[in-house]
């Protein structure tokens, strides 16, 4: 079998104005990055208002393993396969963060040959949007220094400062820094932090943000850090909103690319699902379904965090309503859930199964949580048996859930046709009665509390001391009423990253609270989880790498 990118390289792809042309999207609707890249138009943004909305499919999966589940992957073989059977469908997706590109995790432009392409374009500089992202956040952090050295007018305590600075990139060493070292002129000295960019509030602010206008009443309201009477102090206040959205003013705009097989795709937008909220931008996925029929969009890491964040955040603030979620899970996912090693997950083990599934059997109660329709797909490896594949099928049908095989990594649209017939029965004859999880009343700790204990599943909350104050003070501030964005490891549904399968019971640990106010959500930070990753001991980028012709290789 050929690698990911040697696929990509090999496909022979269509002018992006030809991919436009099938949504009837016009050539002076696009802003072209190259041949295969653009950008949609404002003009065409507000075109397609009046648009009646397709049904919006969310793909969402079990936690992640080092056997791999291929969420992307589904989702974009999805689409293929939606195209295959005549439907006119798009796939809106987050773009992927040079972080996790150099160091464990690979791109996330999907694989096999059910890929977004140009696929070195997507996973590296793509359009530029990461850049802009990181420089605004930064010109914030630049202007909010500058202040304090140029007299302080506002009075802001710099024992109270909670802007960072960001990098798209997996660097430990900058967690923690000391600014202003050197002569009077170099500023004040005092500790700093940095943020990888996909976890910077600018990144959600524009994910969120529905039109200029609203991305400039959003950036206005950043908190940066308080004053000598412990009030907020904002970006607005700063005189930052201006020349922030200047940088962000083409980054608004949602790219369209295609996959493989030339569905296109609406890729905006790449707040992690672990320590920020895990979707693309609401334009983009507006867009998607005023476009087509049917807006196949995903959400990071498991349901726990990508979908729940979807849902709670996302749905809540854009006012979207999913028709049906496709919870993607793997036959060696399960087993390494049900404790089997990594390197004998090809063998069958109908023990280590019942044991694991109880990781997809939580994820598939939660989701129903939400009133929405949930389909079950098994992203097929040969190693599977029909004896395992057939455990899952009944063992989902008998939790009133659909279930279909998905073979898209190895065939593309073919491969995904009996899963997309299966969604499209499902919308058919089942109705969503889609709801959110908890109210805007409650107060942050109790919304804390719903998430923890009915979808992590959790006995009791621990707030650090610290946490508690900042909670109060939060809620004194007038913030109480935002939801909730929940920062906590990938791999466990709790914030200890070894307890696989279905924990219950356990003490969630929440260490820390802070406010994104532009975004509109509070973030709270559990167990060890970092907005800073660090690099592996043997990163990907020891195997990236071009030649003389400018070909790359090594990416994944």
């Amino acid at each position: 079998m050929k690698t990911d990118i040697q696929i990509a390289q090999e496909a022979v792809l269509k002018p992006i104005t030809e991919v436009a042309a099938e949504l009837g999207i016009d050539p002076e609707d696009l802003e072209l990055y190259g041949k295969y890249k653009a950008k949609l138009t404002d003009e065409y943004i507000g075109k397609v208002q009046t648009n009646p909305d397709g049904k919006l499919i969310l793909v969402t999966a079990i936690n992640p393993t080092p056997a791999g589940e291929g969420k992307t992957t589904t989702s974009v073989g999805l689409g293929e396969a939606f195209g295959k059977l005549g439907k006119k469908a798009v796939i809106a997706l987050r773009e992927p963060s040079l972080g996790p590109c150099f160091g464990i995790k690979g791109g996330a432009a999907g694989g096999g040959y059910a890929q977004v392409v140009p696929m070195e374009d997507l996973n590296l500089h793509f359009t530029g949007d990461f850049h802009a992202i990181t420089s605004a956040n930064n010109l914030l952090a630049a202007l909010l220094d500058n202040h304090i050295q140029q007299g302080n007018e506002l009075q802001i305590d710099t024992r109270q400062i909670v802007w960072k600075r960001c990098e798209d990139m997996n660097d430990r060493a900058l967690r923690n820094i000391v600014i202003g070292l050197g002569n009077k002129t170099d500023g004040f000295v005092r500790e700093d932090h940095f943020v990888i960019t996909v976890a910077s509030e600018i990144m959600a602010i524009l994910c969120l943000a529905s039109d200029m206008k609203d991305l400039k009443e959003r950036l206005s309201r950043i908190v940066v850090a308080y004053n000598l009477s412990g009030e907020p102090v904002t970006a607005g206040e700063l005189q930052a909103v201006g020349a922030m959205s200047a940088l962000l003013k083409d980054a608004l705009k949602p790219n369209l690319i295609q996959t493989l097989e030339h569905t296109p795709a609406f890729v905006h937008g790449g707040p992690f699902a672990n320590i920020a909220h895990g979707c693309n931008s609401v334009r983009a996925t507006r867009a998607a379904l005023k476009s087509a029929d049917y807006c196949i969009t995903e959400a990071g890491f498991g349901a726990d965090l990508g979908a729940e964040k979807f849902f709670d955040i996302k749905c809540r603030i854009a006012g979207l309503k999913p028709d049906a979620a496709v919870l993607v899970a793997t036959i060696r996912a399960l087993k390494y859930n049900g404790g089997v090693a990594k390197t004998e997950l090809g063998a069958e083990n109908l023990d280590a199964l019942k044991k694991g599934i109880v990781n997809l059997e939580k994820h598939i109660e939660n989701l129903q949580k939400y009133g929405v329709p949930v389909v079950v797909t098994l992203n097929s490896f040969v190693t599977d048996t029909e004896t395992e594949v057939s455990f899952v099928r009944d063992f989902c049908e008998e939790r009133n859930c659909e279930f279909a095989l998905s073979e898209v990594w190895e065939k593309g649209g073919e491969g995904g046709i009996a899963l997309a017939e299966k969604v499209l029965e499902t919308l058919e004859k089942k109705e969503s009665h889609f709801k959110l999880l908890y109210e805007d009343e409650l107060s942050l700790r109790e919304k804390i509390e719903v998430i923890a204990k009915e979808i992590y599943g959790a006995g009791s909350v621990n707030i650090a001391s610290g946490a508690e104050k900042q909670l109060e003070n939060l809620e004194q501030l007038g913030f109480g009423n935002l939801p909730v964005c929940m920062a906590k490891n990938q791999y466990s549904l709790s914030d200890d990253s070894t307890k696989l399968g279905r924990p219950e019971g356990f003490d969630l640990n929440v260490r820390e609270v802070y406010v994104s106010a532009g975004a509109g959500f509070v973030v709270v930070l559990t167990g060890e989880v970092m907005t800073m990753p660090g690099l592996p001991k043997v990163p990907a980028a020891y195997r990236i790498d071009v030649n003389d012709e400018g070909v790359i290789t090594g990416l994944f």
